[in-house]
């Protein structure tokens, strides 16, 4: 049997030839998230509710399309890809019914991702559950299953969806997240993972709704995982994985009390009723609830609100007709009735609460319930049935565990659910810049520590000062992964969301090109990401509408943009040296630590055994021939922030890495046991817009280096290869300083540290 392509080894991903992978990715694509024909973005209200009768074929993007994306991905250095598939996109037409198109679809876009080398794990997307309940995933008629009716979420607040909002253009930002602690959300999590303790009487098909929809959703991603095994040049060659499922929701499970809004829900935006008052105007009674608001320092109450659904009912009529998907609902589960009123929970004859604390055990142990409680005892059941079904099918998967955002992880270190082939994949998000939509230069908050109890007060969490910011974005990252380990045993980590709000600043950069906040936001991320020790990332991937998706614009492409220029005369279009003496490699020759790494060297690479095709001029610091647009073009959606340098396939193990942006400098450091040979170097992506050809240096502790730019798996590269000796190894690569397309002045060009040591700066 041939090795994998990618395999894990401990925290690490190797390649075929032993070398560790540094991951570094996009997600593909936020349009996923709805259905191509019609066209229904979520500002547009037209046909909304036919879910049945449409198609997602076009998803993410054409076949014509696909080239184009590919290459511009693997340009920009990405070799990884989170590629995002909806529930509803492959079973939208009923319960067992695929849509086979769009399956063929996806099979031939995954085919063509191949040619460009991508590794691609595969994203079964939702976020609060579906389109019909503000966000993206299901298919419409697991609502109809659970009881609901998305008719009425709009005037009983049960679903805050810009589709169905008055006027979508000022559908206010980040209130769809609020859809979690609404009631639709409420329930269908609570029956996916809870059902069969929660809502015993909830019997479809003869089965608990909780294994009715884990049933079908399970069996859908089975489905899709059964066609690229049989396409039978995907499986491991380019899919080399499945994640779990986007960030799961517990839903009631754990509430202690549900009159009064728990002290973890942190996030509260218009009106905000408890979950005793979400399930009373769920069925059509008025309540007045507080209203909330977000500002500088989080959220705050802005005042009350009257929320009067005028006797609509967010549950379906006791005459709604189940024929119509061909399942059979059980005697003892009523239409017309709120769910939870059948179960007890409250008496609709006289609005009486019975059982506040319903939600607050485990019906089967009678223990208190917390969401540590909930990720080990209703979450992990889940992944254990999602893993063995995808794995029934794709053998050797490497599977992506994404447990609820932001929470402790689950407790599987040393037990059998710590298995070898699992990833660690938590998200992040700045809550801050995300809420706000503005890069804060000044002050920010340490959301993670703050969630685990790491400070007396909420006041120390505060860092103030972009440095302190950075290095607290890079310090919660780190504590994630670290905290995975903790928990979950010695696995990779990789972040797979992360990214920043483009339409900051009230769409300023829209109207004037200038993406100064974006490209600092950004690189703060990168910062993050670099220096954490995660194993990589894929990046959350026009204008007025943003993502086409509840007015979030997080892409780091747009139609719009200007792509990023690079070098107009690419080294792999250059002809090479007339002679094969013509050295194509820069060595200082008299550094001590050269004579040490080239004697240690037992297959030393000179430049008489160079391969031809690695024949590329030697770069030099002589004055740069770039042409000027290069350095005058603005803007490219803060390319210039996210288009970096990283490893790609490191002899032995990376012990550090990182970019500085405004000093356009790369540093990198390894440890191997083995030297790195012609056959197997060491590789590293080096952007061509921050590092042209003819103006770039490079120092390394020893060894010799070449720089080329290769057209490798359907796409110009540039990378520099690395032939070093065995032990401690570190490489240092300048190129040119670039801000918004201008050189950098005096006191920009000195590095972050650099500057606050100069003005002698205090951090907190």
């Amino acid at each position: 049997m041939a090795p994998l392509r990618l395999r894990i080894e401990g925290r690490t991903f190797r390649d075929s030839q032993n070398r560790e992978v540094t991951l570094r990715g996009i997600n593909v694509a936020g349009d996923a998230k709805f259905p191509s024909n019609p066209d229904l973005p979520s500002n547009n209200a037209n046909n909304f509710y036919e879910g049945d009768g449409l198609s997602f074929v076009g998803r993410p993007f054409s076949i014509a399309e696909a080239h184009e994306h590919f290459s511009r991905l693997k340009r920009w250095g990405y070799n990884l890809i989170r590629y995002i598939f909806t529930w509803e996109a492959i079973e939208h037409a009923g319960p067992g019914r695929y849509d086979e198109d769009w399956v063929k679809h996806t099979v031939e876009v995954l085919r063509l991702a191949k040619h460009y080398g991508f590794y691609i794990f595969i994203d079964p997307h939702q976020d609060v559950w579906s389109r019909f309940t503000g966000g993206s995933g299901a298919p419409m008629w697991t609502l109809y299953a659970i009881g609901l009716n998305p008719r009425t979420f709009p005037s009983t607040q049960a679903a805050w969806v810009q589709n169905t909002y008055p006027d979508p253009a000022n559908y206010p930002k980040m209130i769809w997240a609020t859809n979690y602690t609404r009631l639709a959300c409420q329930v269908i999590f609570t029956l996916f993972f809870g059902g069969r303790e929660f809502a015993p009487k909830a019997i479809i098909d003869g089965k608990n709704i909780q294994d009715y929809l884990q049933d079908h959703f399970v069996e859908a991603c089975r489905h899709l995982a059964l066609r690229i095994k049989e396409a039978g040049d995907l499986e491991n060659d380019v899919v080399i994985g499945w994640e779990s499922v986007n960030e799961p929701n517990r839903g009631l499970i754990g509430w202690q009390d549900i009159t009064v809004i728990p002290e973890d829900q942190k996030l509260q935006k218009g009106p905000s009723p408890t979950a005793w008052q979400a399930i009373l105007t769920g069925s059509g009674r008025a309540c007045e609830m507080d209203t909330w608001d977000f500002g500088g320092l989080g959220p705050y109450k802005s005042g009350s609100e009257l929320v009067d659904p005028k006797g609509d009912s967010a549950w379906l009529p006791a005459d709604y007709d189940d024929s119509r998907y061909g399942w059979t609902r059980d005697p003892g589960w009523k239409l017309g009735e709120c769910l939870w009123a059948q179960h007890g929970v409250w008496d609709p004859s006289n609005d009486r609460l019975l059982k506040k604390d319903y939600f607050a055990r485990d019906p089967k142990s009678g223990r208190k319930i917390n969401y540590e409680y909930f990720t080990n005892n209703f979450f992990m059941p889940y992944y254990r049935r999602h893993r063995k079904a995808l794995k029934s099918v794709h053998e050797d998967a490497i599977m992506f565990c994404q447990p609820p955002v932001l929470e402790i992880p689950p407790s599987i270190k040393g037990t059998e659910d710590d298995t070898s082939d699992m990833v660690f994949s938590p998200h992040f998000y700045d809550g801050v810049t995300l809420m706000m939509k503005k890069w804060n230069r000044y002050w920010n908050v340490d959301v993670f520590g703050l969630l685990r109890g790491k400070y007396l007060s909420p006041a120390f969490a505060v860092k103030i000062g972009e440095t302190a910011i950075r290095n607290c974005f890079r310090d919660q990252l780190s504590a994630i992964r670290k905290e995975g380990m903790e928990y979950m045993g010695n696995h990779p980590c990789i972040f797979t969301e992360i990214g920043i709000p483009y339409d900051m600043d009230d769409k300023y950069a829209y109207k004037t090109g200038d993406f100064s906040s974006q490209s600092s936001a950004m690189d703060a991320n990168h910062f993050a990401l670099e220096g954490c020790g995660c194993n990589g990332y894929t990046l959350w991937n026009n204008h007025e509408w943003g993502d086409l998706w509840n007015g979030e614009d997080l892409s780091i492409y747009s139609l719009d943009d200007k792509p990023l220029p690079l070098h107009p005369n690419p080294n792999s279009e250059v002809p090479g040296p007339q002679s094969r003496t013509a050295s194509i490699i820069s060595v200082d020759r008299s550094s001590p630590a050269f004579s040490q790494s080239h004697s240690t060297d037992q297959s030393p690479v000179l430049p008489e055994t160079l391969k031809n095709k690695l024949a590329t001029p030697s770069i030099t610091s002589h004055k740069s021939n770039t042409p000027a647009e290069i350095g005058s073009t603005p803007g490219f959606r803060a390319a210039e922030a996210y288009v970096r340098p990283s490893p790609i396939a490191t002899v032995g193990n990376v012990t550090s890495y990182g970019f500085d942006l405004r000093n356009a400098t790369f540093t990198f450091s390894l440890e191997c046991d083995e030297a790195a040979t012609e056959d197997v170097p060491t590789e590293i992506f080096l952007p061509e817009f921050h590092f042209p050809r003819d103006n770039t240096a490079v120092e390394v502790s020893g060894g010799k280096w070449t720089i080329s730019v290769d057209d490798i798996d359907g796409g110009l590269v540039q990378r520099l290869r690395w032939y070093h000796g065995p032990g401690n190894q570190s490489l240092k690569v300048k190129g040119v300083q670039r801000r918004q397309g201008m050189a950098l002045g005096k006191e920009e060009e000195e590095g972050y540290l650099e500057q606050c040591r100069q003005k002698g700066c205090s951090l907190m």
